[in-house]
């Protein structure tokens, strides 16, 4: 744990020694920042039923030490970030993990420590901003997951651009990926989703592009492309809404996503269509919603291995996602502030899917799965800015083992400068 400890410092300090060249560049300095964040992250996935590995628990302590510089004087401005992370086991075991928030070796024993540094190199000129190295993209074609002690990061090179008024450009290429649980860059694959994908199928291209128009002040069109070579390709469209109705607001949120192979077709035989819908009343502290998502084609949703999806089907154990497979949900949340409660927030969902296709297994494939989140984040006194989060989830399904997940999450962001 010392030598991780020391590797974690030594790295950002390297980063930050090479700041120092820049000092005479005032902006550089003056707009850089400085953050601390601490995470405590317990995680308990009871799988209820006779399996491989019927339960997963593990316990960690995260720091995510974050330096962000602003950028040099002139026409083009250069700037650089750098982030450092250091995970630390507090309570595993072999038969216990694989939860995702600790590296583990070949025999399945969870690490004592580990550590990763990201360096980005940026540049900005007009309201342009280049990027490259260490990347956590966002888009509707590729979400990296965020949701353990630390996030699935990419390198490569992206460029986003808002010189055009009311659109927002994005493009660019990304070589490799690193999981939330490694210290490795590795290429690319397809997620399997039971097995329909080749895994052994592998490309150090991920290539993206994109725009989303704001056609009103309430009103976002978006197109996005994405192709992993010789694996995959896939388009987006996308329709945001909202407007006054009544007391309150109504929001619509409708998302496609058409996908074939491409090229070679490595993977094998891509095609997949998806149309995810939202319809959401929000009152007050009070916000109720739901659609209806279904999967058209002859193969499962489409995207990169240890991503997930944007779909609003993308639950805590599953995201409803098989070959034809269709889904009804609906949610519910609740800000307490609307009370005299700030910080204290309340959120419950639920998805029933059925009529999947699934690979080994004979007949209708049916699941559902309820989700419930509860946060706050203390708003006065000494422990202001601390937050603590419970999430809860219960999935069953007719072709995988019943489900019941616990996640506890403790944290704090302390800015330095």
């Amino acid at each position: 744990m010392k030598k991780s400890l020391t590797q974690f410092i030594t790295g950002v300090g390297v980063v930050s020694s090479g700041m120092i060249p820049f000092a005479a560049h005032a902006d550089f300095v003056k707009d850089s920042s400085g953050t601390l964040e601490l995470k405590n992250y317990y995680f308990n996935r009871d799988y209820r039923e006779a399996a491989s590995q019927s339960m997963r628990a593990e316990w960690a302590q995260g720091f995510l030490l974050g330096i962000k510089s602003g950028f040099t004087d002139g026409t083009v401005g250069f700037g650089l970030d750098a982030i450092g992370m250091l995970g630390l086991k507090l309570d595993s075991s072999p038969g216990l993990s694989g939860t995702g928030l600790l590296q583990r070796d070949s025999d399945k024993r969870a690490s004592d420590s580990y550590s990763k540094l990201g360096v980005t190199a940026k540049a900005r000129f007009a309201k342009s901003e280049l990027r490259v190295g260490y990347l956590v993209p966002d888009l509707p074609t590729l979400q990296p997951n965020t949701s353990r002690l630390f996030p699935q990061s990419f390198s490569g090179t992206q460029l986003v651009s808002n010189d055009i008024s009311n659109l927002k450009l994005s493009l660019g290429q990304l070589d490799q990926a690193k999981d939330r649980d490694s210290t490795n860059y590795e290429d690319m694959k397809l997620t399997t989703v039971s097995k329909v994908y080749k895994s052994t199928a592998l490309s150090d291209q991920f290539r993206f592009a994109g725009g989303d128009y704001s056609l009103t002040p309430n009103t976002l069109l978006s197109y996005h492309y994405a192709a992993l070579d010789s694996i995959y390709h896939q388009q987006y469209g996308g329709f945001k809404n909202n407007f006054g109705l009544g007391p309150g607001t109504l929001k619509t949120d409708v998302r496609y996503f058409k996908a074939d192979k491409d090229g070679a077709g490595l993977a094998g035989n891509v095609d997949n269509r998806a149309l995810s819908t939202r319809l959401t009343y929000q009152y007050g502290g009070h916000s109720i919603g739901g659609g209806f998502q279904r999967q058209y084609g002859t193969t499962p949703f489409t995207y990169l291995d240890g991503s997930i999806t944007y779909l609003f089907t993308e639950y805590q154990f599953t995201n409803f996602t098989q070959t034809k497979e269709q889904a009804w949900h609906a949610r519910y949340d609740y800000n307490f502030a609307d009370l005299g409660l700030p910080g204290l927030l309340m959120g419950i969902k639920y998805a029933k899917g059925d009529s999947a296709e699934v690979v080994g297994f004979n007949g209708e494939g049916r699941e559902w799965e309820r989700d419930l989140d509860i946060s706050y984040v203390v708003q006065n006194g000494p422990f202001k800015g601390v937050s603590m989060r419970w999430r809860n989830a219960l999935a069953k399904g007719n072709f995988y083992n019943d489900v019941n997940e616990n996640r506890v999450l403790l944290g704090y962001t302390l800015a330095l400068w």
